[in-house]
């Protein structure tokens, strides 16, 4: 997130508008306090002392409540800055690597992204109208993104053509749910089951029989 407003209803933007560019130093505290918030949110929980937040971004607690008055406004800022860099890495990827290469370091990135949305799941499933507009922002900014990063490497013949972004994105987010006794490694090794399980029978889901991306 490069830009930010200084309202309540700029938080819950669903990208309609465009928002009012900050100074430098508002811009950098504004992106302090979104990193901190993420960090915070994933081992304290969304509803954690606002000056927990602060002092490790290093502000006060007024420039929180100036940048967003409401604790919603700085979930949905946190998510949506998330989101936005996992979708723009699969372009950064895409240029410096071969297509399937690419493609599995973006699932993995993709993988990194839901561990720590993790603590920010029971807010984003309470029902606060606030929260409305974010599966949607999910999917009209990572499906696309990862629909590129498919189209590349179904071209060049290094993965299966049967697959989905869509269906990729929610077969990565399910196998990203906890497991009892299981640790966040659990999640990672069969993610990198499901990429390797891409790149075989790539000639039969090629053929003019099987179902396109």
């Amino acid at each position: 997130m490069t830009e930010h407003t200084a309202s309540a209803g700029a938080g819950r933007d669903t990208g309609e508008r465009t928002p009012r560019r900050l100074r430098a130093d508002a811009q950098r505290n504004v992106d302090a306090l979104l990193v901190a918030a993420k960090a915070v949110f994933a081992t304290s929980g969304v509803d954690a002392p606002a000056k927990e937040i602060t002092d490790l971004a290093g502000v006060g607690v007024g420039t929180l409540y100036r940048h967003f008055p409401q604790r919603s406004d700085l979930v949905v800022a946190v998510f949506r800055h998330e989101v936005d860099a996992c979708a723009d890495a699969a372009p950064a990827l895409a240029t410096v690597n071969e297509p399937g290469v690419a493609l599995g370091m973006w699932l993995h990135r993709y993988t990194e992204f839901l561990a720590t949305k993790r603590g920010l799941a029971t807010a984003l499933h309470s029902g606060d109208p606030a929260f409305d507009a974010l599966p949607g922002y999910f999917m009209g900014r990572l499906e696309p993104a990862l629909g590129s990063l498919l189209d590349a490497a179904m071209e060049s013949g290094e993965i299966r053509a049967d697959v989905s972004a869509r269906d990729l994105l929610y077969a990565i987010a399910n196998l990203c749910v906890p497991v009892p006794h299981a640790g966040a490694s659990f999640s990672r090794r069969m993610v990198a089951l499901l990429i390797d399980g891409l790149h075989y029978d790539t000639g039969a889901s090629r053929s003019p029989s099987s179902p396109g991306r």
